[in-house]
C-alpha cells in the first residue's frame, strides 16, 4: 500500500500488527457491520459529518504554519467555507522528535514559527477550527513521539492550544493484538480529551483492524474502516466497496470514515473524482479535501463546493447509504434523507458505459403518480412517473434527489429522460472500419417530450453520418426513441472505449420551455493482437484494473503512480519483459478468436522479500482455463500457459490467495501470446 506502507514503515519493525491485517481491510468487498452498533460518544461533535482539509495526502510530512494558514485563507475566499468546511487539519510531522522537560509535546519551531497556538489562533480569526495529529502508540507513523501513556499530558496540552479535532493513529502501538487493546489504548485518548473540558472531534484513525465500527461509536466521533487511500480509481473503489456494508454502524455523532478525499490531486478523471465526492457524500463519510487548494483547478472546486452533494452529507437525519443492487459492478444506492426525500446514486464501477435502472418505490419512497427529481451534478429538476435511470459513462455517478412530496410541485418540470449511446449489430468496431450506433431516448416521464432532437459528437478524426431520422415531435411516456448514426473509426486508432458525446434537446409541454440535456455512452474500439507471438507487455490491452496503482508494462507494481515500479524479479531471475501487478487484478485483452495459446512465469515478485501470496488466473470468454494455485513470495515463478483458441477475448486474474492484499505484487513475467 502505498501512504500506509510509506508512513507505517517503522510500525512494521517495532511489531505493530500487520500480517495481511491491513491489506484484507483494504480491498475486501464483502465487511458484515454489526446491527447494534454503540451509542454516539456524548461529547455534541460531529452531529453531521465533519468537512475540512487535510494536509496528508498532497504534502506527506511537508507541512508548515505558512501552509495551514493559507488554506484557512482560501477556505474563506474561495467559498468553501460558506459550503461547509470548517477544520483545517495538520497531519504527522509537525513536532520535533523530544518532549520538552515537562513532557510535554513541541512543535517544530521551524515549520511553525508562532507553535500550535498561535496557528490555532489564526484559524480561529477565519471563523475556522483547527485539528491536529497523534498516535495512540510509543510513536507517530512517521517517527515522532506517540501520546500512549502521555495521553492526559497530550490532550491538556491540545486545549491549551486551543485544538478542535485530533486524528489519533495506530502505528508503534505495542499492541497484543486483542480488541481490548485497541479499545483500551483510544478510550484511553478519549476519557482525557473530556477531562479538558474542551470541546476536541475525536477522529480514531486503527485502519479497519479490529472493526472499530462494532465498538468505537461510544468512543469516538468516527473510525477509520480501511487502510490509507490513494490517488487512482482501484483504491478508491476498493475502499468504498468496502465501506458500503457498513451503514448501521453510524449516525450523528459516530461516522464511518473511508479516508480523505483526493479529489484535485491528478491520479483519477473528473468523472472518478465526481463518483469519488458522490460516493463519500452519500456514505455519510467525513468530507476532509486532501489536495493543494492554492493550485486546484476550476473543475476541482466545482466538485468540492457542489453544495446539493453536500446537503446529503450533512443532512441531519444521519443515514448512510445502503446499497439496493450491484450486478456486474452497476450499483444502485439509497439514502434516506430528513425531510422524506431519497438520494439515490447509479454508480458504475465498469470499465463502459452501462444502463443502471431503479424504481423510486425500490428507493424507499411510497406510491405515487409522480416524483420529483433533482439532478445534483446538473443542478437541472424533473418529473418521473417512478422509474430512475441512465446510460452510466464509466466510472461515472448519476446522482439525484427524489421527492414524492406533493405531485403538484413537480408538475411543471420537464419529464425525466433516460438518454444514451449503444453499439448496434456489434459490441464493438475495428480500426479503420464504420459500425453503426444508436443514440436512444426515453421519456421516464408523466407527460410527452415535444420536439426532440439529437445531436452526436465523436472524438477528433472520427466522423459520423445520420443513418436515419433524429428528430421526433412527441416521444410519449414510456417510450423510446431511437437514431441510428453510422461511425467511422480512423485506422491507427488503439484499442479502448471512446466516448461519444452529444444533447438531445426537447420542449417541456408544461410551459413550452426548451430543456437540452447530455447524452453519452462508450463504444468499444477493439484490436486483434497481429500474427505470431508478441508479448503482452506490447499490445494494448481492452481494460485494467489493479488493487493498488496501474498494471505496469515491462516492470514491477510501485502501488502508485505509472513507472513507479522495480525490473520485474521471480527467485532471483530478472526478466525483461512481462506485466507488473497488484491484486485484485483482472488485464483484459482482446483477441478476435485468431489466437491460441498464453503463457507466462508467474509469481509474486522478489521485491516483497517473504511477503505476499496470491493466486494467478487466465479465463477465455469467461471459462477459467488455467490456474496457478495460491503462490506465495517464496514460491518463486512457476509456468502458467492456456489453450484460448476461438476466445473473442482473454483476461489474466490475479485474486489475494484469500488473505487480503498486503504485498500482493503479482508479475506475469514474459507473458506472451500466440495468434494466426
Amino acid at each position: 500500500m502505498p501512504r500506509l506502507a510509506h508512513r507505517l514503515l517503522a510500525c512494521a519493525t517495532a511489531g505493530a500488527l500487520w500480517t495481511g491485517a491491513l491489506g484484507a481491510v483494504a480491498v475486501t468487498t464483502e465487511v458484515m457491520a454489526t446491527a447494534s452498533p454503540a451509542a454516539a460518544l456524548d461529547n455534541g461533535l460531529a452531529t453531521t459529518p465533519p468537512m475540512g482539509f487535510n494536509d496528508w495526502n498532497a504534502f506527506g510530512c511537508n507541512v508548515s504554519e505558512q501552509l495551514i494558514e493559507q488554506t484557512a485563507d482560501y477556505f474563506v475566499s474561495s467559498g468553501l467555507k460558506a459550503a461547509g468546511y470548517t477544520y483545517v487539519n495538520i497531519d504527522d510531522c509537525w513536532m520535533t522528535h523530544t518532549r520538552d522537560a515537562q513532557g510535554r509535546l513541541v512543535p517544530d519551531p521551524v515549520k511553525f514559527p508562532d507553535g500550535i497556538k498561535g496557528t490555532a489562533d489564526y484559524v480561529h480569526s477565519k471563523g475556522l477550527k483547527l485539528g491536529i495529529y497523534e498516535d495512540a502508540g510509543t510513536a507517530t507513523c512517521a517517527g515522532y513521539p506517540g501520546s500512549l501513556g502521555h495521553e492526559t499530558t497530550d490532550a491538556q496540552t491540545f486545549a491549551d492550544w486551543g485544538v478542535d479535532y485530533l486524528k489519533y493513529d495506530n502505528c508503534n502501538n505495542k499492541s497484543d493484538g486483542t480488541r481490548q487493546d485497541y479499545i483500551n489504548r483510544y478510550t484511553a485518548m478519549r476519557d482525557a480529551l473530556l477531562a479538558t473540558g474542551r470541546p476536541i472531534l475525536y477522529s480514531l484513525c486503527e485502519w479497519g483492524v479490529n472493526s472499530p465500527w462494532e465498538w468505537a461509536g461510544d468512543v469516538g466521533n468516527s473510525w477509520r474502516t480501511t487502510g490509507d487511500i490513494s490517488d487512482n480509481w482501484a483504491s478508491m473503489l476498493s475502499i468504498a466497496k468496502a465501506n458500503m456494508p457498513l451503514a448501521a454502524a453510524a449516525g450523528p455523532g459516530r461516522w464511518n470514515d473511508p479516508d480523505m478525499l483526493e479529489v484535485g490531486n491528478g491520479g483519477m478523471t473528473d468523472a472518478e473524482y465526481r463518483s469519488h465526492f458522490s460516493l463519500w457524500s452519500m456514505m455519510n463519510s467525513p468530507l476532509l479535501i486532501g489536495t493543494d487548494l492554492r493550485k486546484a483547478s476550476a473543475e476541482t472546486l466545482s466538485i468540492l463546493s457542489n453544495k446539493d452533494v453536500i446537503a446529503l452529507n450533512q443532512d441531519t437525519l444521519g443515514k448512510q447509504a445502503t446499497v439496493v443492487s450491484s450486478t456486474g459492478g452497476a450499483y444502485v444506492l439509497t439514502k434516506q434523507l430528513a425531510n422524506g426525500d431519497r438520494a439515490v446514486a447509479l454508480f458504475n464501477s465498469a470499465d463502459q458505459a452501462q444502463h443502471i435502472s431503479t424504481t423510486a418505490a425500490a428507493a424507499g419512497l411510497p406510491e405515487r403518480s409522480m416524483y420529483g427529481v433533482r439532478d445534483l451534478w446538473q443542478h437541472a429538476d424533473y418529473e418521473s412517473a417512478g422509474t430512475l435511470s441512465a446510460t452510466v459513462p464509466a466510472h461515472a455517478t448519476v446522482l439525484l434527489r427524489v421527492s414524492a412530496g406533493n405531485p403538484g410541485d413537480a408538475a411543471s418540470q420537464p419529464p425525466l429522460l433516460d438518454t444514451g449511446v449503444a453499439t448496434q449489430g456489434t459490441d464493438h468496431i475495428e480500426p479503420g472500419t464504420t459500425g453503426t450506433v444508436s443514440a436512444d431516448v426515453t421519456d421516464l416521464g408523466n407527460l410527452p417530450a415535444l420536439q426532440v432532437s439529437v445531436k452526436l459528437n465523436t472524438p477528433a478524426g472520427w466522423t459520423v453520418t445520420a443513418a436515419g431520422p433524429t428528430t421526433s415531435p412527441a416521444l410519449p411516456t414510456g417510450k423510446t426513441f431511437s437514431a441510428p448514426w453510422t461511425v467511422s473509426v480512423p485506422a491507427g486508432t488503439k484499442a479502448g472505449v471512446y466516448t461519444l458525446s452529444g444533447t438531445v434537446a426537447y420542449t417541456n409541454p408544461a410551459d413550452n420551455r426548451r430543456v437540452t440535456v447530455p447524452l453519452t455512452g462508450g463504444v468499444p474500439v477493439l484490436v486483434p493482437p497481429p500474427a505470431g507471438t508478441h508479448y503482452l507487455s506490447d499490445l494494448d490491452w481492452t481494460s485494467a484494473t489493479n488493487g493498488w496503482g496501474p498494471v505496469e508494462r515491462d516492470e514491477s507494481n510501485g502501488e502508485t503512480a505509472a513507472g513507479d515500479g522495480h525490473p520485474i524479479s521471480l527467485a532471483g531471475t530478472v526478466y525483461a519483459k512481462g506485466l507488473g501487478a497488484h491484486a485484485p487484478s483482472t488485464i483484459t485483452y482482446y483477441l478476435g478468436g485468431k489466437c491460441s495459446s498464453v503463457s507466462a512465469i508467474v509469481g509474486v515478485d522478489d521485491e516483497k522479500n517473504g511477503k505476499g501470496s496470491v493466486e494467478f488466473l487466465i479465463s477465455a470468454d469467461g471459462k477459467q482455463v488455467a490456474d496457478s494455485g495460491v503462490l506465495t513470495n517464496a514460491m518463486g515463478g512457476k509456468p502458467l500457459q492456456a489453450d484460448v483458441t476461438g476466445a473473442k477475448n482473454v483476461q489474466l486474474i490475479v485474486t489475494d490467495g484469500g488473505d487480503g492484499n498486503d504485498s500482493d505484487h503479482a508479475d506475469w513475467a514474459n507473458a506472451q501470446i500466440t495468434c494466426a
